[in-house]
């Protein structure tokens, strides 16, 4: 059985943190603030694939409360979300992300952070995409005050 699921997630633009995307740091002179490193492509991707599971989504298995989760890795978080997954019987099909920010140019990024997430969802690079836009200075990832994120993810049973 083939299942899927939507995700998003937006974090705003601050000073003195680090730009995680899909697990690897963006040269910028902002980064994006959240309970954990923020990082609003992982982020996406985790509620994806939550969604296609009927598992809620990163909020509810990862309250912004709980200090075990202050400043961690999504990565990490992605590892945790795949052994929900694993305990359940699916797989990851594939996935496709799309980033939305005016500023910084992201598309040299982009084949590093498919590698970082393939690498933890345990498939191939090329069943992750990964793709940015900006918002032709609309709203407020057009005025460079945060960064969103959607992604699309099939899961299928083992």
């Amino acid at each position: 059985m083939m299942r899927i699921g939507h995700g998003y997630d937006v974090h705003k633009l601050a000073p003195d943190r680090k730009l995680i995307l899909g697990g690897v740091e963006v040269p910028h002179a902002l980064g994006l603030l959240g309970h954990s490193d923020a990082d609003v492509l992982t982020h996406a991707v985790m509620d994806a694939l939550l969604g296609a599971a009927g598992l809620w989504d990163i909020g509810h298995a990862f309250p912004d409360d709980d200090p075990a989760y202050e400043g961690i890795s999504s990565l990490l978080l992605l590892e945790r979300v795949m052994g929900m997954l694993g305990d359940r019987g699916y797989t990851v099909g594939n996935v496709d992300a799309t980033v939305i920010a005016q500023r910084p140019r992201l598309s040299p990024f982009i084949p590093a952070m498919r590698e970082k997430l393939a690498a933890v969802m345990g498939i191939p690079a090329d069943r992750v995409n990964v793709k940015a836009t900006t918002e032709e200075g609309l709203g407020f990832t057009g005025a460079g005050e945060g960064i969103a994120a959607h992604a699309v993810a099939l899961i299928t049973d083992k």
